[in-house]
């Protein structure tokens, strides 16, 4: 697929490592600019930025939590008080700490939602308030369809990518008159480091699930995901895409 982003700007949460890696990088080599955001691994956004260095002054990282709604607000009153426009948001921030329900510890139950479910809120929020004043605008969430099939030990994990579907259906609703839309890619089982930890064994059970018998790449992730951010996607708001090999 060919897409054109020039004189767009795409937020990219979690836009340094794994599949927002890939998709801030597919915005880049469709001439979009790129706020890449990270919460906290200076060695991995070094590299992301030197090997897109390239792409000049179109690329911008910025460090944040984004389930802290104060830093979170701080970074969007940044971009308003410098006058930098964007269109597109693309929330891809997203941790696990699995365990099973008896033996999860609170902290970790919190950890996951507030950064999955609360995160998305937080951004998204901030990001409408933005887009309705021009009246355009495009958010895509990241989740998975673990949030509807659910696995033993992610109940936590489940829980926050269920709850980001309902809450994608609701925004969507919500602004449509402002012609912004908002969508979920949900991603199955890709090779990046999010699910390198795994025992290998579980991989394998969870390989034997895949009718097309391989796991996806990012990249592949990130064709989705530009091609719910394009222009031409305007009568599609409050889905999910599924990109899965039909898990």
């Amino acid at each position: 697929m060919q897409f054109n982003f020039k004189d767009q700007t795409a937020i990219v949460t979690g836009g340094t490592r794994g599949i927002g890696r890939a998709i801030s990088e597919a915005f880049l080599k469709s001439g979009a600019k790129v706020i890449a955001t990270y919460r906290g691994n200076e060695e991995e956004a070094g590299k992301f930025a030197t090997a897109n260095a390239a792409h000049g002054g179109r690329l911008t990282l910025e460090k944040f939590d984004v389930s802290r709604y104060e830093e979170v607000e701080r970074f969007f009153r940044g971009l308003e008080k410098n006058d930098a426009r964007f269109e597109i948001v693309v929330n891809c921030s997203g941790i696990r700490a699995d365990a099973v329900v008896g033996l999860m510890k609170e902290e970790d139950w919190n950890r996951v939602l507030n950064t999955n479910l609360t995160g998305t809120f937080f951004v998204s929020k901030l990001a409408v308030q933005a887009l309705s004043r021009r009246r355009y605008g495009r958010i895509i969430t990241l989740t998975s369809p673990i949030g509807q099939i659910g696995f033993p030990g992610q109940a936590n994990y489940a829980a926050s990518k269920a709850g980001q579907v309902a809450f994608t259906r609701s925004l969507a609703k919500e602004v449509a008159s402002r012609k912004i839309t908002v969508n979920c890619v949900s991603p199955g089982f890709i090779a990046t480091d999010f699910i390198a930890d795994l025992p290998e064994e579980q991989k394998k059970h969870y390989l034997d699930m895949i009718p097309l018998k391989r796991l996806g790449c990012p990249e592949e992730v990130a064709s989705c995901v530009l091609f719910l951010a394009a222009r031409e996607s305007a009568y599609i708001t409050g889905t999910v895409l599924e990109v899965t090999g039909g898990l």
